[in-house]
């Protein structure tokens, strides 16, 4: 998602966002329960990251932000402790 200030704010982002990924129309992403909304724009955002390098840089990142516990084998092994 373009992080550019460029003096404009999209209002609809994330439903242009879940329409182009499921093929419906805006109209219709309106109409989704809200978990199918979250669901599909999570599936979207995501897709939309794996295009390119910086996108899955960034899915790398936010996937080990997400890891709460150590894995302690892999630090023993780097550390050779």
């Amino acid at each position: 998602m373009p992080d550019d200030d460029v003096g404009f704010n999209l209002k609809t982002l994330e439903e242009k966002t879940i329409s182009k990924y499921c093929g419906i129309s805006i109209f219709e992403v309106g109409e989704l329960p809200i978990t199918m909304f979250w669901f599909y724009f999570r599936e979207a955002f995501i897709y939309n990251c794996m295009q390119s390098k910086t996108g899955i840089e960034y899915l790398k990142n936010a996937s080990r932000m997400l890891v709460t516990k150590p894995e302690r084998q892999k630090l023993r092994d780097k550390y050779k402790k």
